[in-house]
């Protein structure tokens, strides 16, 4: 019996359920929502692109006259008017999407909250793809290219495409490496000898490697595509938010693998100690 060993049993355990909290999180409705990499809000989409002109359809000149005369109109929920959500979240596996209530714009009383509708199949190599999505949900008559969708979010967009599978890869890795080193672990607290906690270290080390490289990949993608985003979405009222939930379990489950490793390198040096 080695009761030390159970501190490393702990850590691994909790890096273990972070990790696969952020690979899971999203994969149904309503569960870990706010476990998402990043947050597009559509709830303005459009807003400062629709008018009368001839270059556009007649549709948005109906929606035109609705959404435009008064202040309230301005803050309206343009979104519903063009059929789309509010919200689409973007997980490892889907994404989601909703709206706010009661209403995309805080006031006062009320600040808006996330109410999920919907989510995608889950896949393995998912890449999340707004545009596909929004012009998928149009009304007929309008397209992307009548709200002035910008190409250079699309073109960020797809930049980190690549990021995004080997960044699952990644995880998948960590996930099973830490899982293999909580069962040895378990073994460890039994067994107590210095091979389990040798092969343990490696194990939860891997486990760190891993982690880190998907969390610093992931934290880049959030970074530059709510960057670009923003940058080039303002104008027609696109804006995007990163997943601060998502990033605080990421990075967690790193630093706790870390730790863990750290932990059985020094049952391997105390057990060395006792020895001599």
């Amino acid at each position: 019996m080695r009761p030390t060993a159970v501190v490393p049993l702990l850590l691994s355990l909790v890096a273990f359920i972070l990790s696969l909290l952020c690979v899971f999180a999203g994969s149904k409705r309503g569960y870990l929502e706010n476990g998402d990499l990043l947050t597009l809000n559509t709830s303005m989409l459009g807003r400062l692109t629709v008018n009368t002109s001839s270059s556009h359809s007649s549709l948005l000149t109906s929606i035109e006259s609705n959404i435009k005369g008064d202040i309230n109109d301005l803050i309206s929920d343009v979104a519903k008017k063009l059929n789309i959500h509010d919200f689409y979240s973007a997980h490892i596996l889907d994404y989601c999407e909703g709206f706010y209530t009661p209403g995309p714009v805080a006031n006062l009383t009320a600040h808006p909250s996330k109410n999920v509708t919907k989510c995608s199949n889950q896949t393995a190599t998912f890449h999340f793809d707004p545009a596909k999505a929004i012009q998928s949900e149009l009304k007929p008559g309008i397209n992307l290219t009548d709200l002035k969708w910008p190409s250079a979010v699309q073109d960020g967009i797809e930049a980190v495409k690549l990021a995004s599978n080997v960044m699952f890869v990644l995880y998948c890795i960590g996930i099973a490496a830490i899982g293999v080193a909580l069962i040895g672990a378990l073994v460890g607290v039994v067994a107590g000898n210095r091979l389990f906690a040798m092969v343990n270290t490696m194990l939860s080390f891997l486990a760190f490697f891993a982690l880190m490289l998907a969390s610093a990949i992931s934290t880049g993608v959030i970074v530059k595509v709510t960057n670009v985003v923003n940058k080039h979405g303002n104008d027609i009222g696109l804006a995007a938010y990163r997943g601060k939930t998502f990033l605080g379990m990421t990075w967690a489950a790193t630093i706790l693998a870390l730790l863990t490793s750290f932990v059985w390198f020094a049952e391997i040096i105390i057990g060395r100690r006792k020895g001599s």
